[in-house]
């Protein structure tokens, strides 16, 4: 039976101080059936209050978001910046693990040098999964944005290099592509038929193509994406894993919009059943 989570980047920002003590009392206001935790830089500097603070809560937390800047400093390469990588990856690692995730949300390419250097995320990928795995996480990387080239085109070179990976496919990620669509095709269905998509993250988009003053993460229903086809075709391919809700929710003040939470969380849940 689907989970719906609720992505604590959703919660916690720069406006509010990424303060993820605010989770203990939105957690007994929102409705979703636990969380992603999305690790921020900041959180580094406190790892063991984090994570004290996390098992004395005891959430829900079957996934974990990797830092964003992990791909980043990947997509640049070179010797130092692929060591703070990888040494940032192996703390996220080891957040995830303590809290009992079973799965692992990395960004293999992002930023400003995005997929301008591809070759370098491609190489990275082995030595990532190898690190996962010695934590006992499952390794999912997701569409992220390109500047170069475009999502899929990555996924299936990925998919093709190294049989055994696995994905995310972020709903908001696509349309920004005008990739939306093809989760639908025949070309691709080998993602959902082999099991290769293992979690999505369902989030709005309002803008163009490659529409850059648009990438916000917005609530179902305030862009333009089809989300009673995209959940009628979960239903159908029999899609039974989790999904995260990643929608803004903080103000300008950092407070957060529990209600329009809320709302995500019983539109999804009414379309899953």
């Amino acid at each position: 039976m689907n989970k719906i989570l609720c992505s604590t980047g959703a919660i916690t920002g720069g406006p509010n101080g990424y303060d993820y003590k605010m989770l203990e009392p939105l957690s007994k206001q929102l409705m979703c059936d636990g969380f992603e935790l999305m690790m921020d830089r900041p959180w580094y500097e406190e790892l063991d209050e984090l994570k004290t603070f996390l098992h004395r809560m005891n959430f829900y937390i079957p996934v974990v978001h990797c830092e964003k800047e992990i791909g980043e400093r990947l997509s640049k390469g070179g010797e130092a910046e692929w060591a703070e990588a990888f040494r940032m990856f192996e703390m996220d690692c080891d957040v995830a693990e303590s809290v009992g995730a079973k799965k692992l949300v990395l960004h293999l390419w992002g930023g400003r040098v995005s997929d301008s250097n591809f070759q370098n995320n491609i190489e990275a990928y082995p030595r990532l999964k190898a690190v996962a795995g010695k934590y006992g996480l499952e390794l999912l990387v997701e569409n992220v944005v390109c500047n170069v080239e475009n999502p899929m085109k990555h996924l299936c070179e990925l998919g093709e290099t190294y049989p055994e990976i696995r994905f995310v496919f972020d709903t908001k990620m696509a349309a920004f592509h005008e990739q939306q669509e093809l989760l639908y095709v025949a070309e691709y269905e080998w993602l959902w038929k082999e099991d290769y998509i293992r979690h999505y993250h369902v989030n709005d988009y309002a803008g163009g193509y490659m529409d850059w003053s648009n990438l916000r993460t917005l609530p179902i229903g305030k862009g333009k994406l089809d989300f009673v086809r995209f959940f009628d075709f979960m239903k159908k391919i029999g899609y039974q894993e989790d999904f995260t809700v990643e929608a803004t929710a903080f103000d300008s003040a950092g407070t957060v919009d529990v209600e329009m939470l809320n709302e995500q969380f019983r539109w999804i849940k009414e379309r899953c059943q």
